[in-house]
């Protein structure tokens, strides 16, 4: 195989010229840094305001009683599910409705 003759001059010669094409693009990109290195300080970024998540609303759970048309009639606590059952029985004897009882949810007013 034969060797290919490399001769350095045109080799340092290439080199020389992208130095300086290099430090011709420097020289032009410095200029404009140092124009905001004279004082012209970046303002800080913002920060972003973190808004508070919103709290769920706060309910209870209730027995009601409710007519056919599901109208609410009476409205129990928890805890008096036999009264609720028994309010239901009475209004249904009593009147041509069927009425029922069902949970309620309710948002607590503090």
């Amino acid at each position: 195989m034969a060797r290919k003759v490399v001769n350095r001059k045109e080799l340092r010669a290439e080199v020389e010229a992208a130095e300086a094409r290099e430090a011709a693009t420097e020289a032009g990109g410095e200029e404009g840094k140092k124009a905001k290195a004279k004082g012209e300080k970046k303002p800080p970024a913002k920060r972003k305001s973190r808004s508070k998540t919103a709290e769920p609303e706060r309910r209870r759970l209730f027995w009601g009683v409710f007519n056919q048309s599901a109208k609410r009639v009476a409205l129990f606590d928890f805890s008096q599910k036999k009264a609720a059952d028994a309010k239901a029985a009475e209004l249904t004897a009593s009147g041509k409705n069927q009425h029922f009882v069902m949970k309620v949810k309710e948002a607590i007013s503090e």
